[in-house]
C-alpha cells in the first residue's frame, strides 16, 4: 500500500511539473512570486489537474444524493417544488494550488531552457565538514538506540552460548548488546561562489525596469545556488556614484540622478581586490542598465576597467539592457564594439518582462 501511495504521489509531482512546463513563462514572471523566497516553498495555481471525486456505481444511481427522493427527481428543488437556479451545460475549469519548492522550478527552469550544469572553475576549494550517522558505538544516549543492531548483537550472543531456543524465539537483549548509533565527520571540498548585481538607478531606470531586473537577478540566483554550496551575493547600486547596498535597497531605491557605470566598476574592482582571491573564488557579475551612460570617456572607462580588472578574474560578466523609453540604449553596442570578442562578456537585450527567460539562457546557457 505504501508503495502504491508513494508511487502515485509521484505521478502527480510530475503531472504538476508537466502544467508548470506549459506555462513556464507566466510563473517565472509572476514578481509575487518572489516575495514569499524566505519560505522555500510556494504555492502555484495549477489548472486542468481532475480534482478527486465520488462516483455512484451501477446499482445506486437512484435518489437525488441525499433524504428521500423518487428517481426522474431534479436535484436543487426547494420544498416547494421550484427550481433554486438555471443548470449550466459547460464543466468548471478547476485551479488546485500546489506546493513546490524553489528549487524544483529552478531546475525546471534549467531543464526548459536547457541550461547546462554550471562547471565551476578549477580554483581552490573550500573544505568543510557534514556529520552523518553512519557509525555503530556501545555506549550513547538512548535517544540513539540502535534497535536492530542491537537484537543482531543479542541473537548472536544467544545462538553462540546456546541459549535460544527454536521453538520459542525470544531474544533477551542484556547490557552487553546494546549499540548506538554515531556520527563521523566528513571533509567535503566546496566550491563557492560570489554574485555582484550591478543596477542602474538613475532616472532614466523607472519601476518597470526594476521590476525585470529583480525578477531576472531572482532566478539567476535560484540557478546558481543549485551547483554551489556557498554562494555570496554582494548588491551595487549607482547613477553619478555607486554604493554598495542590501537587497530589500537594491530593489526598491528611487530612481534619480545621471549615470556614470565606471563608478560601479570601481567599487566591485575595489571589493574584489580586498575580499574576493580569484584563485578561491567562483565570480559573476550581472549589470542591468537602459544603457544612457555619461558621454564617450566614460564608455571607455568602463572598458579599460572591465578588461584589466574586472573580466581575467570572472567566470562570467552578463550585461542586461533593460528598454526605457528615456534611456539612449548605445551602451550595449559600445560593449560589442569593444569587448565583442571576450567570450566571458555575455550581452543581452531585455525589451520586456517577455524576454526574461531569453535573457537568462543568454546568460547561463554556456555554463560558465
Amino acid at each position: 500500500m505504501v508503495k502504491k501511495i508513494e508511487k502515485d504521489l509521484a505521478r502527480f509531482r510530475q503531472i504538476v511539473k508537466g502544467a508548470i512546463r506549459r506555462d513556464l513563462k507566466k510563473y517565472i514572471t509572476r514578481g509575487e512570486l518572489i516575495g514569499r523566497r524566505g519560505k522555500e516553498l510556494v504555492s502555484i495555481p495549477v489548472p486542468q489537474i481532475e480534482i478527486p471525486r465520488f462516483r455512484f456505481g451501477p446499482q445506486q444511481m437512484g435518489g437525488v444524493g441525499q433524504g428521500d427522493g423518487e428517481e426522474g427527481t431534479p436535484i436543487g428543488v426547494d420544498a416547494d417544488g421550484q427550481a433554486g437556479g438555471q443548470a449550466g451545460d459547460q464543466p468548471g475549469e478547476h485551479l488546485r494550488e500546489v506546493e513546490i519548492s524553489i528549487e524544483e522550478l529552478a531546475e525546471i527552469l534549467g531543464e526548459e531552457l536547457e541550461l547546462p550544469r554550471i562547471q565551476p572553475r578549477g580554483k581552490h576549494e573550500i573544505i568543510s565538514t557534514r556529520e552523518k550517522y553512519s557509525a555503530i558505538r556501545r555506549t550513547g544516549p538512548e535517544s540513539l538506540r540502535h534497535f536492530k543492531r542491537t537484537f543482531r548483537e543479542a541473537l548472536k550472543r544467544q545462538l553462540v552460548s546456546q541459549n535460544y531456543d527454536f521453538k520459542n524465539p525470544v531474544i533477551v537483549p542484556i547490557r552487553e548488546d546494546v549499540r548506538y548509533k554515531s556520527w563521523k565527520e566528513t571533509r567535503l571540498p566546496e566550491t563557492n561562489a560570489v554574485i555582484f548585481y550591478i543596477m542602474d538607478v538613475s532616472g532614466s531606470m523607472g519601476d518597470e525596469q526594476k521590476e525585470i531586473v529583480r525578477i531576472e537577478s531572482f532566478w539567476i540566483d535560484a540557478w546558481l545556488r543549485a551547483h554551489y554550496q556557498g554562494l555570496q551575493t554582494r548588491y551595487i547600486v549607482h547613477d553619478a556614484v555607486a554604493y554598495e547596498v542590501d537587497r530589500d535597497t537594491f530593489f526598491h531605491l528611487r530612481e534619480n540622478g545621471g549615470t556614470i557605470i565606471s563608478s560601479a566598476y570601481k567599487l566591485c574592482a575595489k571589493i574584489l581586490e580586498k575580499e574576493y582571491s580569484a584563485d578561491e573564488w567562483n565570480i559573476y557579475f550581472f549589470q542591468f542598465s537602459d544603457g544612457d551612460n555619461w558621454g564617450e570617456a566614460d564608455n571607455s572607462e568602463c572598458v579599460r576597467i572591465l578588461r584589466e580588472h574586472l573580466l581575467p578574474r570572472c567566470n562570467l560578466f552578463g550585461y542586461g539592457q533593460v528598454k526605457s523609453h528615456y534611456g539612449s540604449g548605445e551602451y550595449l553596442d559600445y560593449l560589442e564594439e569593444h569587448l565583442g570578442d571576450d567570450e566571458r562578456l555575455v550581452l543581452s537585450q531585455i525589451d520586456s518582462k517577455e524576454d526574461i527567460l531569453d535573457s537568462i539562457k543568454t546568460f547561463l546557457g554556456k555554463g560558465y
